[in-house]
């Protein structure tokens, strides 16, 4: 079996830190290319990036530099800088590379697959993680863990094992999954929830974690996701809604997901890719999606009042 050695990564929020930070303890720095233009490569080398209080020690690379392909290739970007990101990889892709995108949504993989090839794509979902990122500092108690496998229910894939066997060395926390369609999904369940409810109460993992208002909401924007799912091909049930709570119950209640990282910080954030994709799916299959309507409504209008430009 083939083994990881080069590791290329591209986007710095707060998994690529996260996860960048444990690979650069594990294996030599030269290993470890971290992919940026020249401002972001400036700004981070005059400033520093921090996990944990900790200075990481990066070796970064320019999308122009040419170099021997990567072993894998991390994607972790968010979803507006993907298309960009699939272009600035391109030096680090080769005939072997693995792939995997850390990025939210369900539709990450295919749009790299579409350019790279999906027999370089494993599917990847990272949960369980409570990093708190501020500027080019990172904090977190829980690392969380990688979850993946193939897209299709397959045993013993090379592919899946030759990753597992690099996470084990690198002491990254994963977990393999013969049925990633649906743990993708599931994900995306708990985001369009969590996510997208604790931006709009302006709050952190703790309002959610207890009884009221906030959980209420957050619970019914995920049962409209499974209402979803069985007409996508995917039967999410309430026994996975229960699976999703109990990983949130697992996050330090002063945490925050990114989306409210984003409104404190008056970044537009990603609410097309959660609520924006749950009400066009709405429509597409004549399913009722009103609480996530009203959550993409609120968060457009927090997000309007940036620029004083009205949604």
């Amino acid at each position: 079996m083939m083994t990881i050695k080069k590791v290329s990564l591209i986007g710095l929020g707060a998994l690529g830190i996260l996860f960048g930070n444990q690979l650069s303890k594990k294996i030599p720095s030269a290993d470890l290319r971290i992919i940026a233009d020249r401002t972001r490569i400036q700004s981070y080398q005059d400033e520093g990036v921090y996990c944990n209080g900790e200075l990481c020690h990066f070796q970064y690379m320019t999308p122009e530099e040419v170099c021997e392909p990567a072993d894998l290739l991390i994607i972790a970007v968010k979803f507006n800088g993907l298309n960009e990101a699939i272009q600035s990889v391109k030096h680090h892709v080769g005939k072997k590379t693995l792939i995997i995108s850390l990025l939210n949504g369900i539709t990450s993989e295919e749009i790299i697959g579409e350019a790279y090839g999906i027999e370089k794509v494993l599917y990847c979902v990272a949960q369980g993680m409570d990093a708190v990122k501020v500027g080019n500092r990172l904090t977190y108690d829980h690392m969380g863990m990688l979850c993946f496998g193939e897209k299709e229910p397959v045993l013993n894939s090379e592919k899946v094992n030759r990753l597992a066997d690099f996470f084990e060395k690198m002491e990254i926390p994963y977990e393999t999954d013969p049925d990633m369609g649906k743990r993708l999904w599931g994900k995306f369940m708990l985001n369009v929830g969590v996510n997208q409810t604790v931006a709009v109460f302006e709050s952190d993992y703790g309002e959610v974690q207890q009884d009221g208002p906030a959980r209420s909401m957050m619970i019914s924007a995920m049962r409209e996701v499974i209402a979803l799912s069985s007409r996508e091909g995917v039967k999410l049930t309430e026994n996975d809604l229960d699976y999703w709570l109990r990983v949130l119950g697992t996050l330090s209640p002063d945490g925050k997901p990114s989306m409210a990282q984003d409104v404190e910080a008056r970044r537009f954030s990603e609410v097309d890719l959660f609520s924006g994709t749950v009400v066009e799916l709405g429509k597409k299959y004549g399913i009722p999606t009103p609480v996530n309507q009203e959550l993409f409504e609120r968060i457009k209008q927090l997000e309007s009042q940036y620029t004083g430009i009205k949604i």
